[in-house]
Order: C-alpha cells, then sequence, then structure tokens
C-alpha cells in the first residue's frame, strides 16, 4: 500500500496523492547560462527527467529563470541558499517550485515574505534538509542521527505552518543509507506532506547506483516516496535513467524497455554481451512497455522468455527467437540480431 500524501501542484504536474511518482534531476551548468543550462534540460526531458531543478547562487542566475521556464517542457525548481531575495526574485521569474531551508534563510520576517509570495503563485516549497544542514537544537539533543534529520525537518515544516503556508514537499537525505531510509519511515508516521527521496552525496556511478537503489528502493516498496532524484557524480542524464530503472524495478512504471540477460557462464557459446549492447541500443528510445530476455543458452533461455514479449536463447554459433514464449524461428548467429529488428518491427507494429 502507498502512503496517503496531499497532493500539491507543480506546473503542469502532480506529486503526492495518487499521482505517477517523479523523477527529477539537477543542471550541473552555470544557470547564467540559458543557453547551456536550456540544452541539458532538454537532453535530461529526452531520458524521461519530469522535474528539472537549477542552482541560483545569485540575483544574475534568479534573473534568468524566467528565460529558461519558457524554453522548456518540463517544471522548473529553483535551488535557494541564504539569500531570500532570491527566492522572491525565483518566483517572480515563474519557477514551479523553490528548495529552501527557512532556517538558513533570515529571520521571519524574510520567511513570511517567501511564503506569502509562493502563496500567492501557487507555487510549493521544498524543505531539503541534509545530514550536513541540521538543525542545531535537534543535533544537539539527537546527534547527527535519523531523529535529528526528522526534527530539522519538522521545525522547517511549523514555521511554515504558522504563516499559513502548506504546499511543502519534504526530503530528508544523508549519505549513508540506512540512517536515510530510517529518517524517511519515520516521518512518512508523523505528516502526510510529499516527500522526495534520495541518497545525498551517493557518489559515482556504480556506487551511486547500488546506494540509490537499496535506499529508495527499499522505501518504495514500503509505500513512502511520491518523487526521487538519484544523486550521483556523472552526467545527470544517467541520473534519469537509474531513478526511470529503480521504478521499474519496483512496479511503478510500466513504460520502455525491460531487458532481462543472463550473468552468462561456461555453457555460453555466443557472443552476448554485443549482443545485449546492440538490443540496449536498439530500443532506447522505444516508450512502450516491452519486456526482452537476451539468454545465453537454452537451459534458461526458454523459460525466461516465457514472461518475455520478446526473447533471444543462444546456442552453438545458433540462436533461437521467441514471441510470448513460443519458438518464432532459429538462426545463425550472424543473421541473430538482424532477425530480432524485424521480430520487433513487427511488435511494434511497423511496417
Amino acid at each position: 500500500m502507498r502512503r496517503k500524501s496531499r497532493e500539491i501542484k507543480i506546473g503542469n504536474k502532480k506529486m503526492g496523492g495518487t499521482a505517477a511518482l517523479l523523477v527529477q534531476s539537477m543542471t550541473n551548468t552555470d544557470t547564467k547560462d540559458v543557453e547551456k543550462t536550456v540544452s541539458q534540460i532538454k537532453e535530461l526531458e529526452e531520458a524521461g527527467c519530469d522535474v528539472i531543478r537549477v542552482a541560483v547562487l545569485d540575483k544574475e542566475a534568479a534573473e534568468k529563470l524566467g528565460e529558461i521556464k519558457k524554453r522548456i517542457n518540463i517544471p522548473l525548481v529553483a535551488d535557494i541558499h541564504f539569500d531570500h531575495k532570491l527566492a522572491l526574485e525565483a518566483i517572480n521569474q515563474g519557477v514551479d517550485k523553490v528548495r529552501i531551508n527557512p532556517g538558513n534563510i533570515g529571520n521571519i520576517e524574510n520567511v513570511k515574505k517567501v511564503a506569502q509570495s509562493a502563496k500567492h503563485k501557487g507555487i510549493p516549497i521544498r524543505i531539503g534538509v541534509n545530514i550536513g544542514s541540521l538543525d542545531k537544537k535537534a543535533e544537539a539533543k539527537y546527534g547527527r542521527t535519523a531523529r535529528a534529520l526528522v526534527e530539522s525537518a519538522l521545525n522547517e515544516v511549523r514555521v511554515l505552518e504558522k504563516l499559513g503556508f502548506f504546499d511543502i514537499v519534504i526530503s530528508l537525505k544523508s549519505s549513508d543509507v540506512a540512517r536515510t531510509v530510517e529518517a524517511y519511515r519515520m516521518v512518512a508516521e508523523k505528516c502526510d506532506y510529499p516527500l522526495h527521496l534520495g541518497i545525498t552525496e551517493a557518489g559515482t556511478y556504480m556506487a551511486g547506483t547500488i546506494k540509490s537503489s537499496i535506499g529508495i528502493g527499499s522505501l518504495l516498496l514500503d509505500g513512502i516516496g511520491d518523487t526521487l532524484r538519484v544523486s550521483l557524480t556523472e552526467n545527470p542524464v544517467k541520473e534519469v535513467l537509474v531513478g526511470r530503472q529503480i521504478l521499474k524495478s519496483v512496479g511503478l512504471l510500466n513504460e520502455g524497455v525491460e531487458i532481462i540477460s543472463c550473468p552468462t557462464c561456461g555453457r555460453t557459446q555466443i557472443d552476448l554481451f554485443s549482443l545485449v549492447e546492440e538490443i540496449e541500443k536498439l530500443t532506447a528510445s522505444i516508450k512502450k512497455p516491452l519486456k526482452i530476455a537476451v539468454m545465453g543458452c537454452v537451459v534458461n533461455g526458454p523459460g525466461e522468455a516465457k514472461e518475455a514479449d520478446l526473447g533471444i536463447a543462444g546456442g552453438n554459433g545458433r540462436g533461437i527467437i521467441f514471441k510470448k514464449g513460443e519458438v518464432s524461428k532459429t538462426v545463425l548467429e550472424k543473421d541473430l540480431l538482424g532477425e530480432f529488428k524485424k521480430e520487433l518491427n513487427k511488435f511494434l507494429g511497423a511496417k
């Protein structure tokens, strides 16, 4: 059962409630460079990014947000720290959401100005608490723990609630997987605000993918989470691809191609690595739900192919192509990819 969270609007999308989970990323360009920033966002859109966040470091960057917003198709989030005037300018420029910590943008009057402006424009605010930005009292009382993360976030939430602002999203991130999961499970029981999932500073592509998959995946299987960002020291396009794969793996995204392939062993007698790589490239842009099995031998091949729309099982210089679990044809290894393309086109309804 998915946690019942309140629904909010973020641009042309909905978050929380029964809305589909949204995959987010963040640009790594200089926001002041509109061309590079828009170009990267377009690339992320193509990869399946639902929401994009940009860093707003100064007034010049804030003033470019309106121009960026006009040229993209997905909701734009402004990431603000320390200066409430940047948040006000971002809202004025028409962003769809602002990420702040009320505690680090000055006194209550500054927070009030941002909350009132966001409420007037119908823009939600994400309270983003990381282990490096804990509330001092919460850290002193609970240490650098999940409890401190939750209390820090809820303290910030209470500030906005007292100002009559309730379009709130919460994130509680740490680079420690267990601590992050514990924090989200805890906060999920204490409020009904939408939750933005992520393992912050997760690391390089392999390490970060593993940590994010374990942390985010565990929470999603608990029914917790309304949006997510996979944080990788990599091209942000890979963040989106990993995020979407996580959603597919837990059954929350029925879109695009899922490839089932075996790890290979001594029974493998065809070049399975090259075959899988080519099929992955061939199907990368397909949006239609499709399950493909690429198996190295006939021991597991037919069985796996029964659950796949299309399947290949290799042999000694030959391969068998399956459709919905039934053998379609047997071909030489050199013809296997070409014949598979024909079957794929038939399945997709191509001429």
